[in-house]
């Protein structure tokens, strides 16, 4: 294979591999955070409540729309990180070319589709008459920059299947400081409102895409592309759909249930709606760690599949659950802590009733955080393993519960309801992944060492060309 800034997790610990890989991503996430969590207390603090509620009543559409597309472009790295550990350098690019033109056409209509139709959708979630305005301005923006934010993710999840987490973070760390400098520029100086959050927000994704674009088109030469690996191919692309649309699909079904949630939440006041964009914002900050060791367990369960090393899946996921639990009791303690001095960082001290409610909502979210790792790393190992259908259902599970929650009981119990959704989520959802997980590891262990496969069931790994084998050196770990 060859030498560039790629990592094999196929060889080595596979607790110091998840901890040397999910360090980088664990940065990235958070720099991502740190500037929704900037435009939310500079609008919060700024701009008010009010302001607030407003950027806040968007985001399970935001999650809705975007998760959509996060997900594809993760389903699409799934066929890459496979390829790069079975050594298949020429399947590894056509599958990179064939995701970039899916990628381009996907976003262009989802951008004019989701923008014409983001104020028709605020609309159908009760979103209140007084904060209308602010919301579709914001979401609108937001909306028609699909193609920007898919950029970026597509590529570095190319970059994080090759085994370079690192790079990505960079160019998210220079955007962050973009974003924070561009919002108070925007609502400070050129008092533009939400919009202006809207618009930082935009341009510094649009920088770390291009970052990432041009590094990716130089700094790797396995994907320095020979005669025909451009070619546009229905058999790679049909696996790339195969597996982007049901990650994507998982997004959309698990925001679904949050869009109900959402609703019920809106119904219920401007100070309900603040106290909850609040909460999760923190709550999603320290959330990162979980999306940073699962987006690890895509990556080494692809490429230990690939190279046919089923047990040191077994092993990752088992260290990273392990890293994550003491985590998650560290984060409680965080809270019980300093919870309420973190929900001042977004409202003024004079708004005590939404400073309590969001401190409510956290402390609950964060006393459940340990099913929330198992979905997150659980799900996302599934899907690095190929099966990436049946890890959707994991998102119909949630799906389930938050509207449930949000239809059968925030209605007579009100806002101390909508704070127990998420857990509910996550419990469901582990209840359906933890066998799910297990069925597949019999699958794949028959598919591997000489049981014929089931015939209704997903192919692990990328179907490889038929052509001489070149012989191919075992790439150095980078540290």
């Amino acid at each position: 294979m060859s030498q560039g800034k790629v990592k094999d997790l196929t060889v080595g610990s596979p607790t110091r591999l998840v901890l040397g890989f999910a360090g980088p991503l664990l940065f990235g996430f958070l720099f991502q955070q740190f500037y929704s969590f900037v435009d939310t207390a500079i609008v919060g603090r700024y701009l008010g409540a009010q302001a607030l509620a407003a950027v806040g009543s968007t985001g399970s559409l935001n999650f809705l729309i975007l998760g959509f597309c996060m997900g594809l472009c993760s389903g699409f790295s799934i066929p890459v990180a496979q390829a790069f550990g079975a050594k298949d350098e020429r399947a590894l690019r056509r599958y990179v070319a064939n995701a970039v033109y899916l990628c381009a056409a996907i976003s262009a209509l989802m951008a004019v589709l989701t923008g014409c139709l983001s104020p028709a959708l605020l609309r159908l979630m009760n979103t209140p008459e007084e904060i209308m305005q602010g919301a579709v301005e914001y979401i609108q923006l937001i909306f028609f920059a699909i193609p920007v934010t898919v950029a970026y993710n597509m590529a570095g999840g190319v970059m994080r299947s090759l085994g370079d987490s690192r790079t990505p973070v960079v160019f998210l760390a220079l955007a962050s400081l973009v974003n924070v400098a561009l919002d108070l520029l925007f609502i400070l100086n050129f008092h533009m409102g939400v919009r202006g959050a809207a618009l930082a927000t935009v341009i510094s994704q649009f920088a770390s895409g291009v970052g990432c674009i041009a590094v990716l088109t130089r700094r790797y030469p396995v994907l320095r592309m020979e005669r025909g690996d451009a070619r546009f191919s229905g058999e790679h692309a049909k696996r790339l759909l195969g597996m982007g649309i049901p990650f994507g699909l998982q997004f959309t079904i698990t925001a679904v249930g949050s869009v109900v949630v959402q609703t019920s939440v809106n119904a219920l006041g401007t100070a309900a709606v603040a106290a909850v964009t609040a909460g999760a914002k923190i709550s999603n900050f320290f959330a990162c760690m979980f999306d940073a060791l699962a987006t690890t367990m895509t990556t080494f369960a692809g490429q230990n599949i690939g190279a046919r090393k089923l047990s040191r899946v077994d092993e990752g996921l088992r260290a990273t659950g392990r890293i994550g639990c003491v985590y998650c009791v560290a984060t409680v303690a965080v809270v019980l802590l300093w919870g309420r001095d973190l929900i001042g960082l977004f409202v003024s001290a004079e708004e005590t009733q939404v400073l309590s409610l969001a401190y409510q909502f956290l402390l609950i979210n964060s006393v459940f955080y340990i099913p929330l790792l198992l979905v997150n790393i659980v799900r996302l190992t599934i899907q690095g393993m190929g099966f990436t259908r049946l890890a959707m259902f994991a998102g119909l599970s949630e799906m389930i519960a938050r509207t449930l929650v949000a239809l059968l009981l925030v209605p007579p119990l009100g806002y101390i309801a909508a704070c127990f959704a998420n857990p509910a989520a996550w419990f469901a959802a582990d209840a359906f992944l933890i066998p799910c997980y297990l069925r597949c590891r019999r699958t794949l262990h028959g598919r591997l060492f000489g049981v014929a496969p089931e015939p209704d069931e997903e192919q692990p790994a990328p179907r490889r060309e038929k052509r001489p084998r070149p012989c191919l050196c075992r790439p150095r770990a980078t540290h």
